[in-house]
């Protein structure tokens, strides 16, 4: 009688081992669709990677020689770091030349979407001005680093000098800007010592392109 029911008592066991068994979910395939979906969107994203700051500002005014990245989403064939030409225009796949130069990286990314529709269906495009080229100042004499060096959107006076660096044999009294107006040139007279400790703060001049700093 006890092995009988022993028996029985095994047997109900292993059928309820068995029924759980088939009762519980299997794991979800995965899906072939959804890995190539994201297989091909993590190659977008490598294939177009754009520049995370840019030395000009919204307003920056693009000019010849300045180098630009153009980004065209999930278009890599279309995405490209290329230089401005000195015509102004830059040669982009699909569309050839394009015209940059005075227009602002807002309105060049607008022009090139509005290029691109003819071939690609809602083209995002986006535009960042990597090297400022176009637009440069010089700074000659007793400073450490001397000659043509990129001009920043609203640089100053004091910018500029600090960037370059004055030796110590460098005559802060008799700092001047040469600039070019009309033809003809003026000098306008820089009190370094006087503008470090924020005094004749009106020779702290915002700079123009060609300005040449002089450090006697």
């Amino acid at each position: 009688m006890g092995s009988t029911w022993k028996a029985a008592f095994a047997a109900l066991i292993l059928i309820g081992s068995l029924a759980l068994a088939q009762d519980a979910p299997a794991p979800p395939a995965a899906s072939p669709a959804s890995d190539k979906t994201a297989a091909d969107t993590t190659a977008a994203d490598k294939a177009t990677p754009a520049p995370s700051t840019s030395p000009a500002g919204p307003t920056y005014v693009i000019g010849p020689e300045d180098v630009l990245h153009i980004a065209v989403w999930k278009e890599a064939d279309l995405t490209a770091t290329l230089p401005v030409r000195p015509d102004g225009k830059i040669s982009l796949p699909l569309l050839d030349d394009v015209q940059a130069a005075g227009l602002t990286p807002k309105q060049l990314a607008e022009s090139v979407t509005e290029k691109l529709k003819k071939y690609i269906a809602d083209p995002h495009v986006t535009v960042v001005v990597t090297s400022i080229n176009s637009k440069r100042i010089f700074l000659v004499g007793e400073v450490m680093h001397p000659g043509a060096t990129s001009m920043l959107p609203n640089m100053t006076v004091l910018q500029a000098l600090s960037s370059a660096g004055l030796s110590q044999f460098a005559n802060t009294k008799r700092i001047y800007v040469l600039r070019t107006e009309n033809g003809k040139q003026r000098k306008l007279p820089v009190n370094y010592r006087q503008l470090v400790k924020g005094e004749q703060i009106e020779q702290n001049y915002l700079l123009q392109p060609g300005d040449t700093i002089v450090v006697p």
